[in-house]
């Protein structure tokens, strides 16, 4: 099992920080450094500049938003960025949320997941450089009857093949990312919910493509928190805010993607509360919500023993690339648990 850092949005004050966090990644040798966009900084700016910083870390994208740009952009973007990075880019690909789709981008969120398959389906063949021509109900190009013609993309990629990610979550999602991806990201995974139910969707879906497990990509993201054992609870309580705004707050009161992942997760009554007091304004009440088992089971809470354990259960249930996001109110603090997840790794003896 390998290690990945991810920075999530950029901005707040800790450009310079994120940036120390990548360099110190790379110099630990985590393989992939992952970065965000919901509405602020977008994910590509940000890769460029890890990567030109960096020397042997990939750089991903978790995720490009799909309703943010056409599907021949981001083959665009994923080819320059491989090529810049000297084939060190992984494409992350997502559906966003309708509060966003909509609100920031104004894009119907409707049919994501015929969407998704569409668009990966012209991003993948935009970047094999053959002339683009594509007929499907949310994309024909080029458009009927008008001057344009199929093209072809002219900058050349540093490898044949950019490995193409999905966040996924629902069922249908994560067995539709089994068919048509390369890998799946994952966000408040607990061990026992993945061996039980994700890999399972993830698996149908690569038998439908006639494929298997081998080769595929299952990358969540895991807040770690270093400390003592005897102090579990201070340690989750700094993840109870991150856990309320994506349980409560995170899409539409019908559309929640994070709120349903934690019912079916088995916290119905709990994520119901959360939402409930988040959405009616009362956010601390909201995080006070949270249970703590729901925090220690989707993040990695205490020593680098514990950590350890942690990570061997993530390596059984099928995780290939476990990436962490660094609690600390520090530069030093987040350096320092990058430096203990690697630790831990090596007592896993997954290194």
């Amino acid at each position: 099992m390998q290690l990945g850092i991810n920075l999530g949005y950029w901005g707040a004050g800790m450009d310079a920080d994120n940036l120390a966090v990548a360099k110190e990644a790379d110099r630990l040798g985590y393989a992939v450094c992952w970065a965000a966009e919901a509405y602020g900084s977008d994910a590509a700016t940000v890769l460029t500049w890890v990567a030109a910083q960096t020397e042997r870390i990939d750089v991903g994208s978790a995720i490009f938003q799909i309703p943010a740009r056409q599907p021949a952009m981001t083959a665009m973007t994923a080819a320059t960025l491989d090529s810049l990075s000297g084939g060190r880019f992984r494409l992350g690909l997502g559906v966003s949320g309708p509060q966003v789709s909509e609100g920031w981008y104004g894009v119907k969120f409707d049919k994501p997941l015929a969407r998704t398959r569409e668009y990966v389906e012209i991003v993948r063949k935009a970047m094999t450089r053959e002339r683009l021509s594509y007929e499907g109900e949310h994309w024909t190009l080029p458009l009927p009857g008008g001057p344009g013609k199929p093209i072809k993309l002219t900058v050349h990629p540093q490898r044949e093949h950019i490995p193409l990610y999905i966040a996924a979550i629902g069922p249908k999602n994560l067995e539709q990312t089994g068919e048509i991806a390369d890998g799946a990201l994952l966000i408040f995974p607990s061990a026992e919910h993945l061996a039980e139910t994700t890999l399972r969707h993830l698996r149908a879906g690569r038998e439908k493509a006639g494929e298997t497990m081998d080769g595929f990509d299952v990358c969540p993201t895991l807040p770690l928190a270093v400390g003592d054992d005897k102090d579990l609870t201070t340690l989750a309580d700094t993840f109870r805010p991150y856990t309320a705004l994506y349980v409560g707050g995170m899409g539409s009161p019908k559309q929640n993607f994070y709120n349903q992942l934690a019912r079916r997760m088995g916290y119905e009554k709990e994520a119901a509360e959360i939402q409930d007091k988040y959405l009616s304004g009362d956010k601390q009440g909201a995080a006070t919500a949270v249970p703590h088992d729901l925090i220690d089971k989707t993040a990695l809470l205490g020593s680098v023993d514990r950590i350890a354990d942690r990570m061997k259960a993530y390596a059984a249930a099928g995780v290939t690339t476990l990436s962490l996001a660094p609690a600390g109110f520090t530069l030093d603090e987040r350096l320092a648990s990058l430096r203990a997840g690697t630790e831990a790794l090596e007592r896993a003896g997954l290194a």
